[in-house]
């Protein structure tokens, strides 16, 4: 049984590793998550056939309670709220692997070698900062934080809390017996070190925090799985690891940002003011001058943004561009990597609405053709389009890869309203003399350009 159970094992670790190269494609990304959904169902119903293996009356309940209430998350959740489930779940996963060290901490063969109480103790610290640091990024994008929070010299009392939790770490590792007391100082400064990391941090830095408090999971996960010799575990937080390393990496790339940067100087609502004055005016059209000045368009290329999402305007964005290719214009979609509040938003938004994966393009592959399209349309986005990231060095987001949407010929922008994005940084663009704001929902504002494109085409 146990060679059959380690067989099933290496299946599902395979499994896995395909499931996540078929999601590096979004035509393939579906059925990756379905090879890694059923290769985890195997491996949860294998392993109570381990050996020594009790209390199954506790797990059967626990997986019927976590499964239920994943399933009505899952089919209830709205789009926009997608981040912040991405968040807690992550953090639910780091929360366990802190939970499971606890556990073996607390047995009295814990520590029996030095190697495995060390790993305990970094998959604690690891894991209890990914639960607490995804519980505040699920409390700022929720709404619950609307502020950042920083202590009177935050970075010198995070690098001191961080070492002194370590040193407990150490001290509880190589420990054959610790003591309650001091595994609940461990746990407690190991959650304070994981929300004083995460409160500080807002604005476009956001989805690069999620990616890394994700890899923070994998890593716990991986060394838990070394604490309970289970190979499977090893493999699963390993692979999650090193895929959550490698997109906080590129993440970080595409805002010309090191990690080092994202958590130790973050951009802040206040960034704004080491910004500078923005020169030129605000203009304004309505939306039947924007749906006149698409239609009669030749190429046009849409930026969604955040402001599409909390609209749910994906749907109206999609019969819009259809209507404008059947009237003879040539249709685009561009992703910026860091657009929206978790990696992959705006992707999935478009999906959900039908976008044919074709249609929809990286910064690289389409930043070129802006100066050759008649059209950009901006829908809710803003940092990600901001021309202050190449030309002002004063702005917080100088150096940042950005779409090249202030080279097209004409420039149009649904915008809620006039306050600045995210990160608080006024966006020069819409000051541009080739620029005009549209004003109000993108989910009215989209509706109305649909309405005065089937006018002009009766």
């Amino acid at each position: 049984m146990s060679t059959f159970i380690q067989f099933v094992y290496f299946l599902v670790a395979v499994a896995f590793i395909v499931g996540l190269k078929a999601m590096s494609s979004p035509a393939t990304a579906r059925r990756g998550v379905q090879w890694a959904g059923y290769a985890m169902l195997a491996a949860v119903l294998v392993t109570f056939y381990l050996p020594g293996m009790h209390n199954y009356g506790l797990m059967i309940t626990a997986i019927v309670i976590g499964a239920a209430i994943a399933w009505y998350l899952g089919k209830t959740v709205k789009m926009t709220d997608m981040p912040q489930m991405v968040a807690i779940y992550n953090g639910m996963g780091g929360g366990a692997a802190a939970a499971i060290a606890a556990v073996e901490f607390l047995r009295q063969d814990a520590a029996h070698h030095a190697s495995v109480g060390l790993l305990a103790a970094l998959g604690a610290i690891i894991g209890a900062v990914a639960f607490s640091g995804s519980c505040v990024a699920f409390a700022k994008l929720q709404g619950l934080l609307k502020k950042t929070y920083q202590v009177p010299q935050q970075n010198n009392v995070v690098f001191f809390l961080a070492l002194f939790t370590f040193g407990i770490g150490l001290t509880i590792g190589f420990s054959s017996h610790p003591g309650g007391f001091e595994l609940t100082i461990f746990f407690l400064l190991a959650l304070a070190l994981g929300a004083l990391l995460t409160l500080p941090i807002g604005g476009a830095d956001m989805p690069v925090v999620i990616s890394l408090l994700n890899a923070f999971t994998g890593l716990a996960v991986g060394f838990e799985g070394y604490v309970l010799a289970n190979p499977l575990l090893i493999v699963a937080g390993t692979v999650v690891g090193a895929s959550g390393t490698l997109l906080t990496l590129l993440m970080a790339k595409a805002m010309n940002r090191s990690i080092r940067t994202v958590i130790f100087a973050p951009i802040t609502g206040e960034a704004q003011e080491t910004q500078g004055e923005v020169s030129g005016s605000l203009k304004e059209y309505s939306p039947d001058d924007a749906a006149a000045t698409l239609r009669y368009a030749q190429k046009v290329i849409i930026v969604p943004g955040y402001g599409m999402a909390v609209a749910g305007a994906q749907h109206k964005v999609w019969e819009m561009a259809q209507l404008l290719e059947e009237a003879g214009v040539e249709v685009k979609f561009a992703i910026h990597p860091v657009a929206g509040r978790m990696p992959g938003h705006m992707n999935v938004l478009l999906a959900e609405a039908g976008v044919p994966y074709d249609k929809i393009f990286d910064l690289e592959e389409i930043n070129a053709e802006f100066a050759q399209t008649d059209v950009a349309l901006v829908i809710g986005a803003n940092d990600v389009v901001n021309p202050a990231a190449r030309t002002n060095k004063s702005s917080p987001i100088y150096g940042m890869p950005i779409l090249n949407v202030d080279q097209a010929r004409e420039v149009l922008v649904i915008k809620r309203g006039k306050g600045t994005g995210y990160s608080g940084i006024e966006n020069e663009l819409f000051y541009r003399d080739n620029c005009h704001m549209v004003y109000g929902s993108a989910q009215e504002v989209v509706a109305r350009i649909i309405q005065r494109l089937k006018e002009l085409e009766a």
